[in-house]
């Protein structure tokens, strides 16, 4: 299955640092980077007007430190609250002050996940707010020894951080999701059966599993099959989402030479698969692309294409498929589709929306 590998690190870095981002647009790990200089930013300005109010009745080095520590602890402070905040609440809120009021998660965060980005941008507040303190203090003479002992600390620190998120932003790229997405931002009404559906297929045991989804229009269906898979890129699993019109194109082509591809890997190697948009829903009655028509086009029109077949039997994937009925029984053709190719019964599961 595809891995991003250290070439595909350097390459990514040098299309993040060459070209105007008028021209090409920006990507998550070009975003990640400039969120992380704008924290240094952040400790830097404020160190700079603490330094001039503490210089007045301390000394060069003193007034470089106290700065650079209040400023600090301010941005830690303020991190911890945003952190804090909706974990001892165990709630969501509207207000942009406060977390007081609003649902509890129907799918917990990642508390963990988050907790490290949250000590990751402390780390960088401290960078630049001590960052700000070495320039000053040594402008006016002053001894730096102590700031740039926590300097070296504070960059050995961010060693690991740099590397994970710069790595984990790489994975969300090569996704390809049409927006970014995590499942505890999944607010719309869920039934509890569904939950524990969707956090057997999110328990892959190794297995490749499959996760129907089913739901009319703008039900969530493709907001929650991009926030279940992105907590796959986000574990540094290969993972790619396409449509179903898209991915049927690409059954008649050959994969492109991997020097020839823009990602480090595509549908045929991808540890997970979000096939969206295969049917409207609700209000839409017909039923566009049918279990069979799809097993068709899999097969490129032959007997049995076990290539295409193989792919299917070996990833765990995720269909959105519209709205299912009594009548149209579309939730049992797509099991036996399944059923058919080679995918044991226990490793389908379904979600109604």
């Amino acid at each position: 299955m595809g891995r991003i590998t250290v070439k595909d690190v350097f390459k990514q870095v040098k299309a993040d640092l060459i070209g105007k981002d008028s021209y090409r647009g920006v990507t998550l790990t070009y975003s990640w980077l400039a969120n992380q200089f704008g924290h240094i930013s952040l400790g830097f300005i404020g160190t700079t007007i603490a330094f001039f109010l503490y210089k007045k009745t301390n000394e060069v080095e003193q007034a470089g430190i106290k700065a650079a520590s209040t400023i600090a602890l301010i941005w830690i402070c303020f991190e911890v609250y945003n952190f804090l905040g909706p974990l001892l609440l165990n709630k969501k809120t509207n207000s942009k002050l406060l977390y007081v009021s609003g649902p509890k998660y129907q799918f917990q965060p990642a508390w963990a996940n988050i907790a490290f980005d949250t000590f990751t941008d402390m780390c960088f507040f401290a960078l630049g707010s001590f960052l700000c303190a070495y320039i000053l203090v040594c402008f006016n003479h002053g001894n730096t020894r102590t700031i740039i002992y926590i300097l070296l600390i504070l960059l050995l620190i961010l060693q690991y951080p740099i590397h994970y998120w710069f790595i984990t932003k790489m994975y969300e790229q090569a996704a390809q999701f049409p927006f970014q997405y995590r499942l505890s931002q999944f607010d719309l009404p869920i039934s509890e059966t569904a939950k524990q559906s969707i956090l057997y297929w999110l328990a892959d045991n190794h297995k490749a599993k499959h996760l129907l989804i089913f739901g009319g229009v703008n039900c969530g269906k493709t907001s929650l099959s991009v926030g279940v898979a992105n907590e796959k890129a986000i574990n540094h699993q290969s993972v790619t989402y396409t449509t179903a019109t898209k991915l049927i194109s690409m059954f008649f082509t050959p994969p492109p030479p991997d020097q020839q591809n823009a990602y480090p890997w595509n549908w045929h190697n991808s540890s997970y698969l979000v096939v969206d948009d295969i049917n409207p829903g609700d209000p839409v009655k017909e039923v566009i692309i049918t279990a069979e028509y799809f097993l068709q086009l899999m097969d490129t029109y032959t007997s049995d294409n076990e290539a295409n077949r193989a792919v299917f039997r070996n990833t765990s994937v995720i269909w959105v498929l519209g709205s299912d009925d009594s009548q149209r029984n579309l939730q049992d053709n797509w099991k036996s589709m399944l059923h058919k190719i080679g995918v044991a019964k226990d490793h389908i599961c379904s979600v109604e929306l």
